[in-house]
């Protein structure tokens, strides 16, 4: 009997990636799991049959979170179908890398809906049933990009800092329902979007990180199950980078010789 046993959550953005090593890992603690994608149909079903083969409850659920109706609607389907929703994982998001000049409105819109606006109203649409848990917890994905610069990512990093202050701020405002809200912030999790660069190699990721690799959306689904669960019962209003040492880590090139 996993530690979640008896819980229900609601993970978007879980067709592929890190969403989808989180809503696998949560099911193997024993909660139950709304699995919501966007445009991995196939990734979510293997994700739903896998997690029933092991004798868990999970179903999948479809919707464009760029839509304030769509956002309300995935959520109503979980708690349609579990009667109640312990735990939302907000991670659904979209990757552009484009220098300032090169970002469009449209472009613009599209993160930060997808990256933010989801993220706020999925959240104000589960409220009242994660209240009523009496055990409810929020967790939100950002990333590495929340907490440092790097070019041509000004818009994505925007909307994921965006998210840190929004976890910061809602955990105050939540706490004394018994809603906690924490956040992680991933580093170089290794997804399969990364292979359309032709010029990386795993073995080059693992480079660029301290620890020596690159991490794994099954790096990241642990961390999530812990902040999910009552071994964080006093965490709250937190981001906790995920990352092989990235952000800890000076980027100037001479460190070295400067100590």
């Amino acid at each position: 009997m996993g530690f979640l046993e008896g819980r229900a959550a609601l993970v978007t953005g879980a067709g592929l990636g890190i969403g989808n090593g989180i809503a696998r890992e949560l099911a193997k603690e024993g909660a139950r799991v709304a699995i919501h994608y966007g445009g991995s149909q196939q990734g979510a079903k293997d994700a739903v049959a896998d997690i029933i083969a092991a004798g868990g409850e999970a179903f999948s659920v479809q919707g464009d979170l760029r839509e304030v109706a769509a956002c309300e609607r995935i959520v109503d389907a979980a708690l349609q179908a579990f009667g109640g929703l312990d735990i939302l994982v907000n991670n659904a998001g979209v990757t552009r890398a484009q220098s300032i000049e090169a970002t469009t409105e449209a472009l613009y819109d599209e993160m930060f809906d997808l990256n933010m606006k989801a993220y706020f109203f999925c959240a104000r649409r589960a409220m009242p049933a994660l209240r009523a848990s009496g055990r409810g917890a929020i967790i939100n994905v950002s990333s590495v990009h929340g907490g440092g610069g790097f070019p041509d990512h000004v818009a994505y990093a925007a909307t994921k800092g965006a998210i840190v202050a929004f976890t910061r701020t809602l955990a105050v405002e939540v706490a004394s329902d018994g809603v906690r809200v924490n956040c992680i912030a991933p580093g170089l999790i290794e997804v399969p979007r990364y292979f359309d660069n032709p010029s990386y190699t795993t073995e080059f990721g693992g480079t660029k990180v301290p620890i020596g690799r690159v991490g794994y959306p099954d790096d990241i689904g642990p961390v999530a199950a812990f902040l999910a669960g009552d071994g964080a019962r006093f965490v709250t209003g937190q981001t906790l980078y995920v990352d092989g040492g990235t952000n800890a880590k000076m980027g100037l090139d001479f460190a070295s010789e400067a100590r």
